[in-house]
């Protein structure tokens, strides 16, 4: 007996529209887990773009005093030249970092100062970012130096370890909530086959395939899956969006944490499409074991 994709369409939207109540708690714990899934993926690119952004640019930034003699100056570049540890560093004048000063430091706490009260500097890229805490030290305290030379090292670990624990917690979240799922679509699948149960008999007497009879039951599972990862790739798409992950970088917003986290089309779109599979993986793989346990075909 053929199957035609009209008679499994309307045999499972009429099952799932029957249980409606039982298939919206298992479309809302699909999409809920999901969510989470498709967040954790964006934290977590978000964090390596952050990452590798913060390492391909300044790792450790070296101030000369302002009053410091040109020998001075000098010799201080001279050094960091010289160190097996630097990969290179731009020497930057009192006028950039003034400049510079102008567009992160507080209208109020800018206005009190001048040119004159700001260092010169050397931003310097390492061999390896991991050693930024080794140049700091080495260069604390020398004649010229301006202050404690600076590194965002530490912001580097606290937002790797802050990513790291929430995708972890939303990971692990999200797996209770699609074994839930699974749960609850096996269920919608069981009450479907029970309600139908003198149906299916009638279509064994008359020859029905066991194919016949149960794609309508594992389309029911898919459609749930498809429904609930569609809301989760909403939900997906609202967070890029709503926190500002489609941020272009720019010289302006370098210090934004959120803007160093953007990212492109084409990693947002691999995340809704991961979602939206594993959502379809999910409602496919509870309806085949409702029909495998509960339809004797």
């Amino acid at each position: 007996m053929p199957v035609s994709a009209g008679y499994v369409a309307r045999e499972a939207t009429t099952n799932l529209w029957r249980n409606r109540l039982m298939t919206a708690a298992a479309v809302l714990t699909v999409a809920v887990s999901l969510a989470l899934v498709g967040s954790a993926l964006l934290l977590k690119q978000g964090a390596t773009n952050a990452t590798v952004h913060w390492q391909h640019g300044v790792n450790v930034a070296v101030w000369v005093n302002g009053d410091a003699s040109p020998a001075q100056y000098h010799a201080i570049g001279a050094e960091l030249a010289q160190n097996p540890l630097v990969k290179s560093c731009i020497a930057r004048s009192q006028a950039y970092d003034y400049n510079e000063a102008r567009q992160t430091v507080a209208a109020d706490e800018f206005n009190a100062t001048q040119q004159s009260d700001y260092p010169s500097s050397y931003r310097c890229v390492l061999q390896n970012p991991s050693d930024a805490t080794a140049v700091v030290q080495q260069f604390t305290g020398k004649p010229g130096i301006f202050g404690t030379p600076s590194s965002p090292t530490a912001q580097i670990r606290t937002m790797e370890s802050v990513i790291h624990i929430l995708q972890w917690v939303f990971l692990s979240v999200a797996v209770v909530l699609l074994l839930s799922a699974s749960v609850l679509i096996l269920n919608t699948i069981r009450m479907a086959i029970f309600a139908r149960r003198r149906e299916v008999s009638v279509m064994k007497l008359v020859g029905a395939t066991n194919w016949f009879i149960r794609l309508p039951f594992m389309a029911e599972g898919l459609i749930q899956g498809l429904l609930g990862s569609a809301v989760a790739v909403l939900v997906v798409l609202g967070l890029y969006w709503g926190i500002g992950l489609d941020t272009t970088k720019t010289a302006a917003n370098q210090g934004n944490l959120i803007a160093q986290m953007s990212m492109g089309t084409w990693e947002v779109a691999a995340t809704c499409i991961l979602v939206g599979v594993v959502g379809i993986g999910v409602g496919v793989a509870g309806s085949a074991l409702a029909v495998r346990r509960f339809l004797d075909v």
